[in-house]
Order: C-alpha cells, then structure tokens, then sequence
C-alpha cells in the first residue's frame, strides 16, 4: 500500500468540513450567489443544513440511502448536498436539462425515494413518479415544514456522499460512487499544494452544479475558508467581467471554456482582475500561450474524472518549462501513476499507452455495475481510457482517447490528434471527428465542424489537414453544423452526436474522395 502523506487537522468527512467552517469563519460569507446576490455566511451553511437534515430524518432518510437533487445553480443545491451528507446518505445529482428518457433512468437505477427540487422540474418528476420508487417530492421553494432536532450518525471517510452518474459521452451514463474522502483529498491537495488556496481567496464556479466541479468547488471553500462566488451558467461575453466584479484570485474551466473566452471581444477592463493563477482541463496546447498572453496571468493544465477527482496537475514548478505542450504536469501527492500497454505491463518513459491511476479518494465502483466496476480497476490501478505518455521528469502528456480511435487500413487514428490539428484553423470554432464504417477500409475518418463564420469549404479545410497530417489521417467525410450536442463537463457528446447523424437524414456531408455532397 502506498504511504501517502497524512493531513493533520483537515477534516475528512463534509460534515466534518461544515462543523469546523462554522467554528473558525462563523461569520465570514462562504457563498456569493451571482444571479440573486444572496450571500450565505459558513454559520448559515451549518444552521440551515442541519434544519434541513432534520426534515430529511422526518421522511425516512437513513444511512446509506440515496436521495435525488435536481436544482438550478442556487443555494438549495450545496445545502441539500451538506444536508444529506450529515446522514451519511447519498446525494444523486440530476442533470437539469434531462427530459423523460434520460430522467427516468436515471430515477429509477439509482431507486431513490426522495427527490428534493423546485417548482419548475415539479411537473417532470410528477410525471415519472409512478415509474419510480420515489415517495416524497420536495418543492423546495416552499417553507420547510417544523421538524424535531436529531442526532446525525456518525460518518466516516468511506461512507458513499454521491451516486454521480457520468456525463455519458459513450453509453448510457454510470454510477459512480463516490466517497467522502473523495471531495476531501480534492480539496486538501489544492489547500497544501498548488495553488495554495487559503481564506483569504475568492474562488469561482460557472458550472452547473449537477456536475462534480461546483460541488469540490463548495468542499474546497469549506476547507480553506476561501469565498466561492456562483454564477448562473457560464457566459463567455461577460466571464471576465465577473471575475474583475468580484476580485476572484483563482478559478477553474474546462472542455471549450478557454476556447470560447479566447474568441470573446476584448474588453477594457479585462485586466483590472486579481487572478494570480487559472487552473483548467483540457486546454488546447496551440491556445495556451495565447490566453496567458490576453489576460496576463497563468494558466494550469490539470486532469481529473468523475471517477478518480483530481489526480494531474501542473503547478508553478513546470509550467514555464511546458507551456503549449499539452503537458498535464504530475500526479498529486495522492495518486500514482503508470502507463501501460495492451497486457497491462508498464511501459519505458516516452512510450504512449493507457494511463492508469491509484491512490485514495477514488470512487468505490459503479452503482449496480460490478462487471464494469471490475474492469475499471483490473489489475488493482483504475483504468482511465486515455492515452498518455510520461517523461523523464514524471510529467503526464495526454494523447488522446483509447476508446476514441479510428482503424482505418490497419492504422490506428487518434480522433483526439485530428480535432487538435483542425481546431488550428482560424475559422473552426468547435469540431468532432467520428469514425464511419467503410466496407474497403474497415472504418474512415468524419469530421463535424462548427464554423466561426460562414464561407468556408471543404476543399479549404482538407488543404489544411493534408499540411498538419499525415495523408490517411486526413479527414473523408464533413458535415458542417451549427452547434454540437455538449457534456456537462463541455465536451461534445460524441454518442449523441453519431446518433443524431443517423437519425437527421436531412443533414449532408461531403465526401472528399468523390467530391460531392451526399
């Protein structure tokens, strides 16, 4: 087993988080809600969580049990979280944007009995009720009813607080449970280690909250004392403009974010900001210096999944050195890990295969999925589905999807590599390659491109692949759209997005080996 370093004095549950937050900053603000200006001070947080707690006990809710959310970016989501963590319970984030297919499996896999919203998702989850086990729907734009104090169990650092389901880029989404100790650990190696959180920051989060990143986002506010502003939704037109508002010292993006609020207008005030760091994921190497140039401070590549938190980073040690590489920087002080090949065996530094990860704070498995449990963690490491190569130096370099490649006359093509090569044209503003079947070839190579501005063809895009790529990598098939279908977490829902090309006969795509539309 490995020896990871002991945190002496952190807390390791979220209740324990909400206790000690209450008793060193009591009446500091720890959430700045954007869109309503509500501020909720850490005493607040301890108060109306264990109100709420309380009322949860009334309507049966006991250890172990798992208790649906479905809540826009309000002060309803992180009490209900607190809440339900208190005991020792599960929450089941809903994605506010599912609708009856995608809801009801969700509702009904995880086989929760309480849902706790508000008024404007009450006549969806009416509606599925009666194909679920659900018995209690809370609106929770209503008082709360009267209910006796109790006492909270007990929790401890394995004691599941989230079924969180995956964004399902590829199938349907999973499960995954996630530990106490999960959003601790997160939290804990950005208190001790880069970037050094601390109560005198004022962090942000524009995510949705059904999605892991606002709620470590909340965990890490708790632990350091920082102020956590939430925005509404993430706005690239006024981001910035927010950040300066609020004198935010650190935030973290990800999927198209840094993209999108490259191409924003510049504006005047853009570099009145107190950022002295910006960590993200996924930031295109061709843009990274670019950012740092428009808006003077450093951005920070870092890796993480809804399985295993965060796990890469680059910190202020690297950075300089990488910069525009893709370079994800290195594990944390609680991961290892190791690049392997087909069979499992590690691989020499410089090699390209799967990166694979261990430590604590991982999630426990998939709800009700113990095939697929058994496969992520074969071997005893977490099988992450990248692929990856390390350096000399330790340092983690990403090189796309194992599960996101194209075979085509017995080359394997990253589809990640070609969406990396096209995203350099001036022009493209978001792109997906797909594979295609191809009864001569096996598969061929289909790119989906959203355009900044109307007016480019094909041909223009080919001639720029065949400069970066080598010829078979090259793009058959393109279709032009106007937006693609997107993740929580701001990535393109490849699934959806090959189902939609299926199912929209009307949508044409060119064909570059003849020349024509189909």
């Amino acid at each position: 087993m490995t020896d990871f370093a002991a945190r002496d004095g952190l807390p390791d549950t979220l209740p324990a988080l909400v206790e000690r937050a209450a008793r060193l900053w009591p009446d500091q603000v720890a959430w700045t809600f954007d869109e309503t200006g509500e501020d909720v001070t850490f005493a607040d947080v301890d108060a109306r969580t264990e109100q709420l707690a309380d009322v949860l006990v009334q309507l049966g809710v006991r250890p172990g049990d798992r208790v649906a959310v479905m809540l826009d970016n309000c002060a309803h989501f992180p009490l209900c979280w607190l809440a339900i963590s208190r005991l020792g319970a599960a929450t089941v984030p809903v994605n506010i944007n599912y609708q009856r297919f995608d809801a009801r499996h969700l509702l009904v896999h995880s086989d929760v009995q309480v849902v706790l919203t508000t008024g404007r998702f009450l006549p969806l989850l009416n509606e599925l009720q009666p194909d679920t086990a659900i018995d209690h729907i809370v609106d929770l734009d209503q008082p709360l009813p009267a209910a006796p104090r109790t006492t909270n169990p007990k929790v401890v650092p394995e004691d599941i607080a989230n079924v969180q389901y995956t964004s399902g880029t590829t199938g349907a989404p999973k499960g995954c449970l996630l530990p106490n100790n999960y959003w601790t650990v997160l939290a804990a190696g950005l208190i001790e280690d880069f970037p050094h959180i601390n109560d005198t920051d004022i962090i942000l989060t524009a995510q949705p909250f059904h999605y892991v990143d606002p709620q470590w986002n909340v965990a890490l506010g708790l632990m350091s004392g920082a102020q956590l502003i939430i925005l509404d939704r993430f706005h690239p037109s006024t981001f910035f403009t927010k950040v300066v508002d609020y004198q935010v010292t650190w935030f973290y993006c990800l999927g198209l974010m840094p993209t999108l609020l490259l191409q924003t207008e510049p504006h005047p005030r853009e570099h009145d900001h107190c950022l002295r760091a910006i960590s993200a994921s996924a930031i295109p190497p061709a843009l990274q210096q670019g950012l740092e140039q428009r808006w003077g401070v450093g951005w920070y590549e870092a890796f993480g999944m809804t399985e295993t938190g965060g796990d890469i980073r680059l910190t202020d040690s690297d950075h300089d050195e990488v910069v525009g590489t893709g370079c994800l920087g290195r594990p944390t002080r609680d991961r290892e890990a190791m690049i392997i090949d087909d069979e499992g065996n590690p691989l020499p530094r410089e090699a390209v295969g799967e990166l694979v990860l261990r430590g604590r704070g991982l999630m426990h498995g998939y709800f009700r999925d113990q095939q697929a449990t058994d496969l992520a963690f074969r071997g005893g490491w977490f099988h992450t589905g990248d692929l990856a190569r390390m350096d000399e130096q330790g340092r983690v370099f990403h090189h796309g999807r194992t599960k996101d490649m194209i075979r085509r006359s017995g080359e394997n093509i990253s589809a990640d590599e070609v969406e990396r090569a096209l995203q350099l044209h001036p022009k493209v503003q978001l792109v997906a390659v797909l594979p295609r079947e191809d009864t001569l070839r096996g598969e061929e190579v289909h790119a989906v491109v959203v355009l900044q501005e109307p007016g480019v063809s094909p041909d223009e895009l080919i001639a720029f692949c065949q400069d970066q790529l080598a010829y078979f990598k090259v793009p058959r098939y393109w279709t032009f759209l106007d937006q693609l279908p997107m993740t929580a977490s701001e990535r393109v829902a490849k699934a959806v997005l090959a189902t939609q090309l299926i199912q929209q006969s009307a949508v044409q795509r060119y064909d570059r080996t003849t020349g024509e539309w189909q």
